[in-house]
């Protein structure tokens, strides 16, 4: 049985003008995030049973059935050291490269409305309603060099093709505010946020289990690649306001060629 959601996604309200999009200001105990948004109605739709039909180079997402031995998503000194190397073998299985570094990660456990929360909101970081790609295409540069700031190593590597790849697996089966994501194939990007588009294409995994991930592109330095990044965002699912927050991690990889 299919479960397609019908509801809204928030995207950047553009006032036009070409003034930039309001800066959101990340800080270590809070986030700060006032774009103006408008919440446009879509479906979305539930791909249980066709998750092959999707691959990284073909709508930029990919689902995967991995289940994993690692529990200590809470300290995160033992995640980047058990869990990092866990997603680096996934990513060299799926593709052709072993060259693969985890840099981040981000657990989500708090509840949908953390951002209005005044004082050290990321200690409440919960799932972000607004359509969005971690990073521009410049972004994703300046990310590398941050890696990488030794002037040749970064020179050699940003001469290839490379990618930022990340892994995102709930942490319990999820009902409430489900993780969607855009194909990538028939919209342009824009920076850090997303305008509506009434060709995007929504997709998500029904009551999505922590044995299954999705690897999503970040940025895909391929140039005559039709999905160099995803759109994604938590969605609300009508049916299930009520169900327990939702839990998740999600790690961020940095893949080269």
């Amino acid at each position: 049985m299919d479960h397609h959601i019908r509801t809204t996604i928030n995207y950047y309200d553009d006032p036009r003008g070409g003034s930039p999009p309001t800066p959101v200001y990340v800080g270590s105990t809070q986030v700060n995030n006032s774009r103006p948004m408008i919440a446009t109605p879509v479906t979305v739709t539930d791909i249980t049973g066709s998750e092959a039909a999707f691959a990284l180079d073909t709508h930029g997402f990919q689902y995967c059935f991995q289940p994993t031995p690692f529990s200590a998503f809470y300290d995160d000194q033992q995640t980047a050291k058990d869990y990092y190397r866990e997603c680096e073998r996934l990513i060299r299985a799926l593709t052709s490269t072993s060259n693969v570094l985890a840099f981040d990660h981000k657990i989500r456990r708090g509840p949908f409305h953390w951002h209005s929360i005044k004082e050290n909101n990321a200690a409440s970081r919960g799932p972000l309603h607004r359509a969005h790609v971690d990073q521009s295409y410049d972004g994703a540069v300046l990310r590398l060099r941050e890696q990488f700031p030794s002037e040749p190593n970064f020179t050699a590597l940003s001469q290839k093709r490379w990618q930022i790849i990340n892994i995102w697996r709930p942490l319990r089966p999820i009902l409430k505010d489900p993780f969607a994501l855009c194909s990538a194939r028939p919209q342009r990007n824009e920076p850090w946020t997303v305008k509506p588009n009434p060709g995007h294409k929504w997709y998500y995994k029904y009551h999505q289990h922590p044995s299954e991930v999705v690897l999503f592109k970040c940025f895909d330095g391929d140039l005559t690649c039709p999905t160099r990044r995803v759109p994604h965002c938590a969605v609300v699912d009508p049916g299930h306001i009520n169900a327990e927050n939702r839990e998740s991690v999600e790690v961020r990889c940095l893949v080269f060629y």
